[in-house]
Formats: structure tokens, sequence, C-alpha cells
């Protein structure tokens, strides 16, 4: 349908037509949906439709109000413009255009108290708001991705089918389901991006403790697409092969030889520990995935510190020793993502209780399973674990305890081989931290809260009675009961 065409009355329209907004308005024409498109510059509107408006049925508008006039009742529309004030200005445009039930969507990276506000306030005018996190970069906007919208649930008995049709599948099932009210789906988006971080730095750990003992790019590349054939099968294993594999073409380098080795991030990782601080959330995983970014684009303080603090010599492997060492940075690789899951997991439902969310984490599971950047294997296992019961953590789960159980020498081993070997890594450490803190019967936070009861009266509580008790430390030491 040619720009000028006025007539038809679209399903479902899509504001900001960037990459994303523009292959996500591609995948609904593709389905079969009449889609309105608008754009501030026309000239991405335009240059949709010369490009691909074969692909569908597309009913173009220069304003917002042609537009919204386009749209049937309830009007339903996704914004893909940039988060913050930009998401702010096109809904307060919007506004005065919409009538009650209307439906609009904030596909981006939104904050989540961001999107609780706007949801608060547009339910005050009679409209729907959904925030909906979108996962799989442009390729799986256009082909299918993985969506997690929130807001109210009546939206989603229009909103739904839509999104389900368009969203990637697994064995017959979208990825794509109601995750709760308000903030709740950009808040799963958000988690889901802080596991993202953890599990590419995993991958990089692994890359950097086989590095040093010898293993070229090449070598590397057939290792990890080894380990795709497995339990650690996923989106970010497979890709890891094709990056390690890739020669520059300018150089004949390795391509990994000639990247910068400075990590960046857009910020969702940084919101996930941010958050999970406020919350009480041990999220040590994702923490040190984003000091870790961090840490590589310091220039100033990586200069000062090369050359100048003494370490080990990394020495290469060789024989049996270095089949050995891959399969122990195997199981750790597998062990530390686990863990990563269960803590973004754990920080999921805390945050479900803390809002009255109600997040099914076994359906997150299921939606994470295709179309996102964190697809993998293992979460057909999460899925079924959650779906089977009620757990506090995944790592109590039998068939994940059973896993670890089987995995840990090796994790234990390559940690203590990278410590060994001046090979920094903070992820597959903080896990196996993680791991060992949860599991024990006692820990020397005891000793934390007398520290604290002595230099500030803090209090502590006993093992062998209820209530609080402060200890006269710079008196006769008695003890008195404060509650």
């Amino acid at each position: 349908m040619s720009a000028t065409d006025t007539t038809a009355t679209a399903q479902i329209g899509v504001i900001g037509l960037a990459v994303m907004g523009s292959n996500l308005a591609r995948n609904l024409a593709r389905n079969g949906y009449r889609v309105a498109l608008y754009n501030r510059t026309t000239a991405k509107t335009d240059d949709l439709m010369s490009a691909h408006g074969d692909e569908g049925t597309f009913v173009a508008s220069q304003t917002l109000e042609e537009f919204v006039a386009s749209l049937e009742r309830p009007r339903t529309m996704i914004i893909m413009v940039q988060a913050g004030r930009g998401t702010d200005a096109v809904i307060d445009s919007l506004i005065p255009l919409l009538e009650e039930g209307d439906i609009v969507v904030d596909g981006g990276n939104a904050h989540y108290e961001d999107t609780r506000r706007r949801e608060a306030a547009l339910r005050e005018v009679g409209l729907h708001f959904v925030g909906a996190g979108i996962s799989g970069g442009e390729e799986g906007a256009l082909n299918g991705p993985s969506i997690m919208p929130g807001g109210p649930a009546e939206s989603y008995a229009t909103l739904g089918p839509i999104l389900e049709t368009i969203s990637a599948k697994v064995d017959g099932e979208p990825c794509c389901t109601h995750i709760g009210p308000d903030g709740a789906g950009h808040f799963v988006k958000m988690v889901h991006n802080g596991i993202e971080y953890a599990d590419m730095q995993f991958i990089a750990e692994a890359f950097d403790v086989l590095s040093s003992a010898g293993f070229t790019p090449a070598e590397l590349a057939d290792v990890f697409r080894e380990w795709n054939t497995g339990d650690l099968d996923s989106y970010l294993i497979e890709i890891t092969s094709e990056v390690l594999s890739h020669v520059d073409a300018e150089t004949g380098k390795p391509f990994v030889e000639i990247v910068e080795d400075a990590a960046e991030q857009k910020g969702t990782g940084r919101w996930t520990v941010q958050i999970a601080l406020g919350l009480g959330v041990p999220v040590n995983t994702i923490a040190e995935s984003v000091f870790a970014r961090s840490t590589s684009g310091h220039a100033a303080l990586r200069a000062a510190s090369q050359g100048t603090l003494p370490g080990p010599s990394r020495a290469a492997v060789s024989g049996e020793e270095r089949t050995a060492l891959v399969e122990s940075v195997r199981q750790a690789l597998w062990s530390a993502k686990v863990v990563a899951y269960a803590q973004g997991l754990d920080q999921i439902r805390t945050a479900s209780e803390e809002f009255g969310w109600d997040v099914d984490i076994a359906e997150v599971a299921k939606i994470w399973r295709g179309g996102c950047i964190i697809r993998a294997r293992l979460l057909e296992r999460i899925r079924s674990e959650y779906a089977a019961g009620n757990l506090t953590t995944l790592l109590e789960a039998p068939s994940v305890v059973e896993g670890l159980a089987a995995a840990q020498d090796g994790w234990r081993s390559t940690v203590a081989h990278a410590a060994a070997s001046g090979v920094p890594v903070p992820g597959f450490s903080a896990a196996l931290a993680y791991y060992d803190t949860v599991r024990a019967d006692r820990l020397p936070a005891a000793l934390v809260q007398g520290q604290r009861d002595f230099f500030g009266a803090h209090t502590y509580r006993r093992t062998d009675r209820e209530g609080s008790f402060h200890t006269d430390w710079s008196g006769d030491r008695t003890e008195s009961a404060t509650s």
C-alpha cells in the first residue's frame, strides 16, 4: 500500500522507525497485520516504504494526528524511540489524541520505575500503558524476538495475540507472555540484560584462561563450537565461535587480536546491580561483569598498573593437560552460568513480591528459550524445575544440584589455575564465592555483628534465644537485652 493511501484502517502502529522500530514494523506486516507508521522525520518513513513497502500492508503518516486517525479502535501503538525524555515527549503528544481504552506500548529499554510512573499517569486518563521488554536485537525484531510485556492484564487480550504472533517460537510455543502489572515487563527485561552481561563475562574469562595456556583463537573457535553441541548450547556460545574464527582482512590477524580490549555498556547491567542493592538481593556475578567492563575501559588506571604491578608468568600447557583444562573451564562456565541465572531469577522473585507483580518464573524461562540474546538449552531445564515446584532459588532444583555436584571440581580447579597464572576471573570467582556462601552452615557474619556492636552499639541476635542484645564493650562486658 502506498504512503498516500489513507483509506485503510491499521490494526497496530509503530512510532519511531530507526532500525529496531523499522524491523518490528516489518515483522508485524509480514505476519499479516496492517501497520501504521510514523516517524518524527519523514525521511525514515519514506526509506522504509521504498525499501520494504511490498512486504505487507503499511499505512504511512506524516503527522501524529494522521497516524492516530489511521488506527482502528481500541488503538494500539508501539513506541520505539530513545528511552527517557524522548519517550515522555511522544507520550505527552499522544495523550490529547487518544480515547479511553487505547493501548500505548513502550518497546524500548526503559527503566522500570519510569514505566510504573507512566502506567499510573495514563491509567488516570483511561489509557492502557504497557512496558514491553523486547530482546533479540535487530534480527530478533525482524524475525521473532522474545517479548516481555507488562501493564494492565486486560490490555493483553488485544495486544497479546499480536505480540505472540510476531515473537520467536520454540516447540510451537510463543516466546511472549504477560509478565505482570505496571513495570514488571521492563524489570524482567532489565534482569535479562544483567544475566546477559554475566554470561558474556564468563565466556570472555573462559577464552582468557585458555588463551593464556597457549590456545589460539582458531583452536578456541573449535572448542566453543564443540561446547555448543552440549549443555552449553546457546546463542552466545554460537556467536563466540564465529567471532573467534574470524580473521581481519586487512592484517590477516585473528579478529580478537586487533580489537581494542575495552568493553562498552549501555546501562541495563548497571541498573540491575543498582536495583538489586536497593532490594537487598545479592547479584555479585552480574556486578562483577559490570565492573569488569568498567575496568577494561579505565585507561588511566590500566596504564598506571601495567608494567608496574608484579604477577606470575603465564605458562602454556600441552598434551593431556590441554584436554583436562578445556574440560575444567567448560565446567566452570556452565556452573557460573547457572549461578547468574539463579541470582537474576531471585531478583525477579524478590521484586515480584515487593511490588505485587505475581511473576511466574517458569513462564519467564519459557519465553527466554528463543529470540533473546541469552537463549540457551539450560532454560528448558530451568523452566521445568520452576514449573515442578516453588523454588526459593534455582540452586536447590534437583537437576541443578546434580549438575553442580558433577562440575564443581572443574570449576574450583579453573579458578585456582587462573589465580596461579595471574589471569583475572572475577565472574568465575564471584559465582563460586556465592555458591559456597549460600551452602555454608555458618558464615563469619557473626564476627561482623560483633564488630558492629563494639563500635556502634548496633546490637546482635543470639542463636540460643529470641531478642536483640548489646555487650558493654567499654565497660565490664556484661550483656543486656535491648528488645
